[in-house]
């Protein structure tokens, strides 16, 4: 009787603390970050004969600065243990490549990991929980891009992530591998290398197309594929895309970010 009080009194504080994640209108204009997955897997059991999920998370600010546009691409997945999932985790991935040194999932708000993240209530997830918000990763090769209104590359926020880290799971939320974010250049003219992630670069051969056009939508089934899992803002395709890619926001005002996108993935294009 006294610990299930105490059990029912912590659940009411946890849900009196939470809140709904804000809306991030001021991300600086040209700002663009990329997690590249290292060559050796964290998850030695998931690659016993070496290897690693090949890929890459790529984030940049939207033109107007709200939200921020995410570009994913996985391949060479493990035969077994999806459907897999991604997140970005509050702490960096240590030198020594230890991706359980990373902590939890990156949540400002305190929303928690149950219940699980509705896909439809974007701002109710964890800033952190990507998949939960915008897909889970179906097939091999996976590719997404998304909006998200709710994370920042605004230094001093809590849902600022650009010194923190993405982490692949499998579906029981073993961790796999893991990558931290680092800053890329969004100029097709940059011949600065690539960031690295994690202990180690990555050798992946997942190529990057520029998306030459762009459709916001909003309430609207777009016509690509959607990810399981996601909500009505999020747009996925499960194998490398056409240059007719269509991106579509995640809560906030429609915007157009094609050119910046084009350009960020052109130049991690060359530097892969």
């Amino acid at each position: 009787m006294y610990t299930s009080t105490i059990v029912s009194l912590l659940s009411a504080v946890a849900t009196a603390a939470a809140s709904s994640a804000t809306v991030v209108t001021n991300n600086p204009i040209g700002a663009a970050y990329t997690a590249t997955l290292p060559a050796t897997a964290f998850d030695k059991d998931a690659y016993p004969d070496g290897g690693n999920v090949k890929g890459y998370v790529y984030a940049a600010s939207s033109p107007d600065g709200t939200g921020v546009i995410f570009q994913v691409k996985f391949s060479g997945l493990p035969s077994e243990g999806g459907p897999f999932l991604y997140h970005i985790h509050d702490q960096p991935v240590p030198a020594d490549g230890n991706c359980t040194a990373t902590s939890g999932h990156l949540d400002p708000f305190l929303a928690g990991e149950t219940p699980s993240c509705d896909a439809s209530a974007p701002e109710t997830c964890q800033v952190g929980d990507l998949s939960g918000k915008y897909g889970k990763i179906t097939s091999d090769p996976f590719s997404a891009t998304y909006t998200d209104d709710y994370a920042s590359l605004v230094e001093g926020l809590g849902s600022f992530f650009a010194n923190r880290s993405i982490v692949v799971h499998t579906s029981d939320k073993t961790r796999i591998t893991c990558a931290n974010f680092t800053t890329t250049s969004t100029s097709t003219t940059s011949s600065s290398s690539a960031c690295s992630s994690g202990a180690a670069s990555s050798s992946s051969s997942v190529s990057t197309r520029s998306v030459s056009s762009f459709a916001t939508t909003r309430g609207v089934s777009p016509s690509t594929s959607r990810a399981a899992g996601g909500g009505s803002n999020a747009t996925a395709t499960y194998s490398t895309p056409s240059a007719s890619s269509s991106i579509v926001t995640a809560g906030g005002s429609a915007n157009a970010p094609a050119l910046m996108l084009a350009a960020g993935a052109a130049a991690l294009a060359y530097a892969l």
